[in-house]
């Protein structure tokens, strides 16, 4: 069983950086989209970032300018840099990869964002 495995969370002040990564267990092929979703307590996980195949990419409108989605093929990882973070980023972030017609998910990585 295909596993995605995330990396990169944890605890930063507002202002502050992190780089989030998600690859998987094994080598997948046929991979689509890839991207994130967060939730944060007592919310609905919603979309932060996708990525196609192609490199097209979308965001929400809360992080765009701050947030940026990149994807490397050969070694199927996706990763979230992630600027200027804000208080209400604060959420577990989910990764997740489109393939063989199927949606893998990540476990989540925790992003707490001090004020």
């Amino acid at each position: 069983q295909v596993q995605l495995v995330e990396s990169g969370g944890g605890l930063v002040q507002a202002g502050g950086s992190l780089r989030l990564s998600c690859t998987t267990s094994e080598t997948i092929f046929s991979i689509n989209d890839m991207g994130w979703y967060r939730q944060a307590p007592g919310n609905q996980r919603e979309l932060v970032a996708g990525i196609t195949s192609a490199g097209s990419t979308n965001y929400a409108d809360s992080v765009k300018g701050r947030f940026t989605i990149s994807r490397d093929n050969a070694k199927n990882t996706v990763f979230l840099q992630m600027n200027v973070l804000k208080p209400e980023d604060t959420a577990d972030y989910y990764c997740y990869i489109d393939a063989n017609r199927r949606r893998y998910w990540g476990k989540g990585t925790l992003v707490t964002v001090s004020s």
